[in-house]
């Protein structure tokens, strides 16, 4: 749980950490800039695997980005730590297989019920099964794949900033109450 001194965070999680999650953690801080929330969120990223860690952000990823002016240059792919499960808010799986693995690595309850599918989010497919909402890895196709993803994430970022900004608001009340 985060306090006055410290954001609300979010950690969206891939396989490799080099197109998808990287997409909607840059996408996401974007959307909570916009909506003023950026200074209480902290958002990053991270890969089931070390398959890619140490590596920048796929080249095809980055073009798309690089069209909303979403600077991922500094991007370096990393592998998810167990850690995270307590410092972490909100657990963002961007597939079915992610979600799993998050499940399954989940140290307590607690930890279990901050996992979320990121389209789950979204009001087309939040109430479809969870394959219905993940996003297909892009990596294995070409550009448009990369355009499919960018479209499957924006259709998720208004429910994920409600509900950080639910959940902030909470946060920030319950902080006032203990005062």
């Amino acid at each position: 749980m985060n306090s006055a001194s410290s954001p609300y965070r979010v950690i969206a999680v891939c396989t490799g950490n080099i197109c998808r999650s990287p997409m909607a953690e840059l996408m996401l801080r974007a959307a909570l800039e916009r909506e003023g929330l950026d200074r209480m969120v902290a958002v990053d990223s991270a890969g089931t695997t070390g398959y890619e860690a140490g590596r920048p952000i796929d080249p095809r990823a980055a073009r798309k980005l690089a069209v909303a002016h979403l600077a991922s240059e500094l991007h370096i792919a990393r592998e998810w730590i167990p850690d995270w499960f307590r410092e972490r808010d909100l657990i963002l799986a961007l597939d079915v297989d992610h979600y799993a693995w998050l499940s399954e690595a989940a140290p307590d309850r607690e930890s279990l019920e901050k996992i979320r599918m990121l389209r789950s989010f979204d009001p087309k497919v939040a109430g479809r099964d969870m394959l219905d909402q993940g996003i297909e890895d892009p990596w294995y196709g070409g550009q448009a794949d990369f355009d499919t993803v960018w479209r499957q994430i924006s259709g998720a970022l208004p429910g994920i900033v409600d509900h950080i900004r639910t959940a902030a608001l909470r946060d920030a009340q319950r902080q006032k109450q203990s005062l």
